[in-house]
């Protein structure tokens, strides 16, 4: 062990690992998966499932509606999307179907 290097505690392996390692794993693991099971990467295009209503903008986005290149946020269920007249669009990735 060198002494100038933070450790963590990993839960899954149940040892204490280097803070860097640890970092690089949690980029690396958060898998984003749409509405039937597909993995969702950036810049992939998604249709919606569900009509959406979209707090603040007073606007619904319909079923079928195309989202062009989507970015993964780091969280598992969530997407950032961009949409003519609506800034900052976040979706749950359980009502989005990869194209």
């Amino acid at each position: 062990m060198s002494g100038d290097d933070d450790y963590v505690y990993d839960e899954a392996s149940g040892e204490w690992i280097p803070a860097s390692e640890a970092a690089a794993k949690a980029d690396a693991g958060v898998e984003v998966r749409d509405s039937v099971g597909n993995l969702l990467q950036d810049g992939d295009q998604v249709t919606l499932i569900k009509d959406l209503t979209v707090k603040g903008a007073g606007q619904t986005l319909k079923r079928g509606t195309l989202i062009k290149s989507i970015r993964l946020t780091g969280d598992a269920q969530e997407i950032d999307c961009k949409y003519e007249g609506i800034k900052g669009l976040v979706l749950r990735a359980e009502f989005v179907r990869k194209r």
